[in-house]
């Protein structure tokens, strides 16, 4: 497979970690408020020196950098350019997608940032608007399915590294049953709980995924309970599609096993976290980095895989076994060498009917505008 630019649409502790998160943002020179910053000079004459233009660019973020997870991911990327000496960056931290996401935008713009990533699929609509106004200023939008002609979108194939995951998942259960903490049924959500159901019965073809929706992307404690609900049935796994740690923890205080997201959530839940699906937005943020500055930057749509390395799987713990990792590894293989991926054929839904039929690979357009679920998952997609 080759990197290509495709639609990628679908889509107390807190207080404490919003605060915390504040105050280092601050310190930082960052933030919805912040100025041209005073090494612009220095960084012009460094893009000058490189053969481009400087580049200022800011990230709108949907929960605090501490959440340990989707946001936390971004932040690494962001990190990773703010090192390039031609770049300088800034970021707000918990901004509710809607109006306020837009506003937040429009500070940035006023500021001066000339390259601006908006990571959540809410705030979509948000940077469209603002980027009508604002044609020398380009946009970059996570998971979302619009662009304009300064606004472009990125994402990643997750649902690879979740099938990985699942076969994991799949080895490791006793009872067959897995527990996944979902967050809002949107098609990237369904994807990745396809995918790891997939990957499941790929191993185990009797063992069932059970959903459970939370509706929230940043709740420790209500993925937590979601979590122990699952575990009340006797889930022996546990995974999520959620920005925290919390279902990790619940599973570990069970004794049982647990898979991350995002990042590798060993950390939190070291008795019990196998591995993570993460993400490594660094690919993504110094490709568009290098484009602005150079000004070779078009409108486009990335959806890149493993074989970019935008996604994959963190470090397996001690706690996965010699031979199902060399199981795993084999399957990643197959699907960065591009010989197969995961929603390939014969695939039934969730009622038994033909959905991919034997031999035939479901299309990108298929996979991004995802809403019913696949055999062997426990629950309904709401609405």
């Amino acid at each position: 497979m080759t990197r290509t630019w495709r639609r990628a649409g679908f889509t107390s502790l807190a207080i404490l970690l919003t605060l915390g998160s504040a105050l280092l943002f601050l310190a930082c020179g960052g933030g919805e408020d912040a100025g041209p910053g005073a090494g612009t000079e220095d960084a012009a004459a460094r893009a000058g020196a490189a053969g481009g233009i400087p580049v200022k660019a800011a990230f709108v973020y949907v929960s605090p950098v501490g959440d340990a997870g989707w946001t936390l991911a971004h932040d690494g990327g962001r990190q990773a350019i703010d090192e390039l000496p031609w770049v300088e960056t800034a970021y707000t931290e918990a901004v509710p997608e809607g109006a306020e996401a837009e506003r937040t935008i429009n500070q940035y713009v006023r500021n001066g940032y000339n390259l601006i990533f908006t990571t959540s699929f809410g705030y979509m609509d948000p940077t469209i608007n603002v980027a009508k106004s604002n044609p020398e200023v380009t946009f970059m939008h996570c998971s979302g399915f619009k662009t304009a002609d300064n606004v472009g979108t990125y994402f990643g194939r997750m649902y690879q590294p979740r099938y990985l995951s699942g076969v994991i998942a799949g080895k490791m259960t006793e009872s067959g049953k897995v527990g996944y903490v979902a967050a809002h049924p949107i098609p990237e959500v369904i994807r990745g709980i396809n995918a790891f159901t997939l990957g499941v019965r790929s191993v185990n073809p009797e063992a069932k995924v059970h959903v459970v929706w939370t509706q929230t992307w940043y709740d420790p404690a209500k993925e937590r309970e979601a979590a122990e609900s699952l575990l009340d049935i006797g889930a022996d796994v546990i995974t999520q599609h959620q920005d925290t740690p919390a279902p990790q923890q619940a599973a570990e205080k069970r004794g049982h096993y647990s898979i991350g997201y995002n990042s590798d959530m060993t950390s939190f839940a070291p008795k019990a976290h196998l591995t993570a699906p993460v993400w490594d937005w660094s690919v993504v943020y110094k490709k568009v980095a290098e484009e602005v500055r150079d000004g070779t930057w078009s409108s486009g749509q990335y959806w890149g895989g493993l074989e970019d390395g935008v996604v994959g799987l963190a470090p397996y713990s001690d706690l996965v076994p010699q031979e199902v990792r060399d199981l795993v590894e084999a399957k990643k293989a197959e699907i960065v060498s591009g010989s197969w991926d995961v929603f390939t054929g014969p695939i039934n839904d969730q009622a038994g009917a033909a959905m991919v039929a034997d031999g035939e690979s479901m299309s990108d357009e298929d996979m991004l505008g995802m809403t019913a679920f696949v055999e062997g998952v426990v629950g309904n997609v709401p609405g």
